[in-house]
C-alpha cells in the first residue's frame, strides 16, 4: 500500500549525494574518470582465494560465504573520493537540510537475474530482513531507521529516528537489495550453496566447494551503460580458485594459473619474485601508491579476558614488540610502525591536542587517560639490534605496577599466584617469522605464550565466538569515518559475535565520541573529532602497532589493459580488460619458457 502522507519539501534533488561538500561528478555525466568507457568485453581473468568455502549468502553470519552472484545496492561509491554516492539501482533521490529523511526513486530498467523488475517491495523486504537475520553490522548500521515506506510506484522513502546523523542516508544507499519473490520460501538465515538471485553483473556459472567459483557476466545486465557501471565488469568470466596458503597460490601465480596476486609479505615480494618472466617483462611486478587508509595492522588483545583488562598489563606487552629490528630483518624495511588507527591520513591525531580536538578532550579530562593532553602517542621503539634491553625494563615496571612478578623464572599475580601466559591465534603459518622473536621476548618477562595455528574455518568460528587472548587483525578504516566506527569499537557491538570490535571495547567516552564522530556538520569538524576518537583508543592500549604500508603491491601477467588513471582507492582489477594483442604476444613470449603447463602456453 502507497503512503499518503504529505511530505515535506525537499531541499535536495540530486543524481549523488556526497557526505561533506559537492559530488565530483555533475548529473550529466556518462562515466567515472577512472574507467575506460569504450574498454572491450571479453576474456576472462582467474584470481585467487586462500581457505575454502561451504555458503553463497555473504549477508548472514553462518559458514564461510564465497564469491556470488553480483548483489547491487541503491547507490555505490566513486573511487576517486572521500565518500560521494551515486545512483545505481536508484537513479535519484531527494532529501531535506537536515537529513532525516530520504527518498529513493529506482530504476524502471533495474532488473534481476530471472528478468523481473527490482521494486520497492523488494528494497522495503530487505531492511526488513537484514536487520532480523543478516549479520550485526546491519543492525548497527541501520539501527537508525525508523520506517521504510512506498510513496509511489518506484519510490521509497527512508525516516530516520535520533540525533542528526548526515552519513544515514549514504549508509542506506549501502543497503544490499534482495529479491522479495525469490526468498519467500527459502531460509535466508542459514547457510546454502544455491547461489542466490541477484540483479548485478554477475552470476555464478560453476563451482566446487572448497575449490574454485566461475562468474559469468550477465549478457544482457540492465545496467551496463549507466554512468556508474560504464567502462567496468569487462571480463566474460571471472574464476575464483581456493589454495591453502599463500606459497601455494604465488607458485601458482608463477605457473600462469592465476593472472593477478595482491602480495601482502614484504620477504616474499623483495626474494620469491627474481625470475624470468618478471626479469623479462612478462610477468609484472609493481607497487602503487594508495592514498586510502588502510588500516592499522596490529597485534589486537581480547579485553574479555581478566588477563587482559588491565590498561598497564597491554602496554606493558607492547614493549616486547621490536618493530625496529623486525622491519629490518623481517620486513626488509619496507613497513612504517603506525602511530594512528586512520594513518596516513589527515584522519589521524598527532602531536598534541589542539584546538577543536581539544575542546572536545576537555570534556572527558579525568575520565581517559592523563596523557591524552600530555604526551604524543608513539609505540615503543628500539635500536634495532635484536635486544631491547630498556624495553623489557620498562615492561616489567608496568607489570609490577599491575601486579605481576617474577617467581621462579616465571611471571605470576602477586596474590593469586596466577601463572601470566596467554594464547596467540593465528591463521596463516608465515606469520610466525614475526611472533617467535615477539614470544621469545615475551619469555625474557617470564610470560608463556601459546601459539595457536588453525585453519581458516576455525579461525573464523573462534573469531566470531571471541575465543582468543590475541590475534593479528586490521580493522580497516574509511576515508571519511561514520556508523560503521560503532561496529569497530562501540560497547553495543563487544559482545556481538560479527562485529569488528575485535578487543572487546566498553568505554562510554569512546561511545560518545563514535557518535560525535557520525553527528559532524562538515569535514574539518569529522577531521577534528576522529582525531579525538583516534587519540582516546591509542591510550587505551587496546592493541599493538604492527605494521602500515601505504602502497600496494601488485603482480600480474602483461595480458591486460588499464585506465589511463589510478584512483584515489589503488588500483582496481576489475575495471582492467583483456588486451587481445598483449594476451596473443603474451602467449607466444612464453612458449618457450621452461617449467610453463601445456595449457598455459597455448592461452586456454
Amino acid at each position: 500500500m502507497v503512503a499518503q502522507e504529505t511530505l515535506s519539501p525537499a531541499s535536495h534533488k540530486s543524481h549523488a549525494i556526497a557526505m561533506h561538500g559537492a559530488p565530483k561528478y555533475p548529473a550529466e555525466f556518462r562515466h567515472f574518470d577512472y574507467v575506460n568507457p569504450d574498454a572491450p568485453k571479453g576474456g576472462g581473468i582467474r584470481l585467487s582465494l586462500t581457505g575454502t568455502f561451504d555458503t553463497f549468502n555473504t549477508l548472514n553470519a553462518k559458514g564461510t560465504a564465497g564469491p556470488t552472484s553480483s548483489i547491487e545496492t541503491l547507490l555505490t561509491s566513486s573511487d576517486d573520493e572521500p565518500f560521494t554516492k551515486y545512483g545505481l539501482l536508484a537513479e535519484s533521490m531527494e532529501w531535506p537540510e537536515d537529513r532525516s529523511w530520504i527518498i529513493f526513486h529506482l530504476r524502471p530498467e533495474a532488473r534481476w537475474h530471472d528478468g523481473t523488475p527490482v521494486t520497492v517491495e523488494d528494497v522495503i523486504f530487505s531492511l526488513d530482513i537484514l536487520r532480523k537475520e543478516g549479520r550485526p553490522l546491519y543492525r548497527y548500521y541501520y539501527q537508525s531507521v525508523e520506517k521504510a515506506e512506498k510513496i509511489g510506484e518506484r519510490s521509497v522513502k527512508f525516516t530516520f529516528s535520533g540525533n542528526e546523523n548526515r552519513e544515514l542516508p549514504l549508509i542506506v544507499g549501502e543497503l544490499p537489495i534482495l529479491p522479495k519473490h525469490y526468498w519467500k520460501d527459502r531460509n535466508f538465515g542459514a547457510a546454502t550453496l544455491e547461489p542466490p538471485m541477484g540483479s548485478g553483473p554477475y552470476k555464478v556459472a560453476a563451482f566446487e566447494p572448497g575449490r574454485f567459483v566461475t562468474l559469468q557476466r550477465v549478457k544482457d545486465y540492465w545496467g551496463e551503460n549507466i554512468p556508474t557501471r560504464l567502462g567496468s565488469n569487462n571480463y566474460d568470466t571471472i574464476r575464483y580458485d581456493y589454495f591453502r596458503d599463500s606459497t601455494i597460490v604465488r607458485q601458482a601465480l608463477k605457473a600462469g594459473l592465476i593472472d593477478y596476486f595482491e602480495e601482502y609479505s614484504a620477504k616474499e615480494w623483495a626474494t620469491a619474485f627474481e625470475i624470468p618472466t618478471v626479469e623479462r617483462g612478462l610477468l609484472i611486478r609493481e607497487r602503487t601508491l594508495n592514498k586510502s587508509s588502510g588500516g592499522m595492522q596490529a597485534f589486537y588483545m581480547n579485553t574479555r579476558r581478566p588477563l587482559l583488562k588491565d590498561p598497564k598489563v597491554r602496554q606493558a606487552l607492547a614493549y616486547a614488540f621490536d618493530f625496529q629490528w623486525t622491519n629490518k630483518t623481517v620486513y626488509y624495511g619496507q613497513y612504517e610502525q603506525p602511530n594512528s588507527f586512520f594513518a596516513p591520513t589527515e584522519l589521524a591525531a598527532s602531536g598534541l591536542p589542539t584546538g577543536q580536538e581539544l575542546k572536545i578532550l576537555e570534556q572527558y579530562r579525568g575520565r581517559i587517560p592523563d596523557e591524552v593532553f600530555t604526551t604524543p602517542y608513539t609505540p615503543p621503539t628500539t635500536d634495532g639490534s635484536g635486544w631491547p634491553r630498556a624495553n623489557l625494563t620498562r615492561a616489567f615496571e608496568l607489570l609490577a605496577e599491575a601486579g605481576w612478578v617474577v617467581r621462579d623464572l616465571k611471571l605470576v599475580n602477586e596474590k593469586s599466584g596466577e601463572e601470566f601466559r596467554f594464547e596467540f591465534l593465528y591463521v596463516q603459518q608465515a606469520q610466525e617469522r614475526v611472533l617467535l622473536p615477539f614470544f621469545h621476548n615475551l619469555e625474557r618477562l617470564g610470560i608463556r605464550v601459546r601459539p595457536r595455528l588453525v585453519d581458516t574455518s576455525q579461525y573464523i568460528n573462534r573469531l566470531r565466538a571471541r575465543d582468543f587472548d590475541m590475534m593479528i587483525y586490521n580493522n580497516a578504516q574509511s576515508l571519511s569515518p561514520g556508523n560503521e566506527q560503532r561496529d569497530g569499537w562501540s560497547s553495543a557491538a563487544a559482545d556481538q559475535p560479527d562485529s569488528r570490535n575485535i578487543a572487546g571495547i566498553k568505554d562510554p567516552v569512546i561511545d560518545e565520541l563514535i557518535e560525535l564522530v557520525i553527528s559532524a556538520p562538515d569535514r574539518e569538524s569529522l577531521v577534528q573529532r576522529t582525531r579525538a576518537l583516534d587519540r582516546v583508543l591509542l591510550w587505551g592500549h587496546y592493541v599493538i602497532p604492527q605494521l602500515i604500508a601505504p602502497f600496494d603491491r601488485i603482480l600480474f601477467w602483461d595480458k591486460f589493459g588499464r585506465p589511463e588513471i589510478t584512483p584515489l582507492k589503488g588500483p582496481n582489477v576489475l575495471d582492467w580488460w583483456i588486451d587481445k594483442e598483449k594476451e596473443a604476444s603474451l602467449r607466444d613470449r612464453r612458449k618457450n619458457l621452461p617449467g610453463q603447463p601445456d595449457e598455459v602456453a597455448s592461452g586456454q
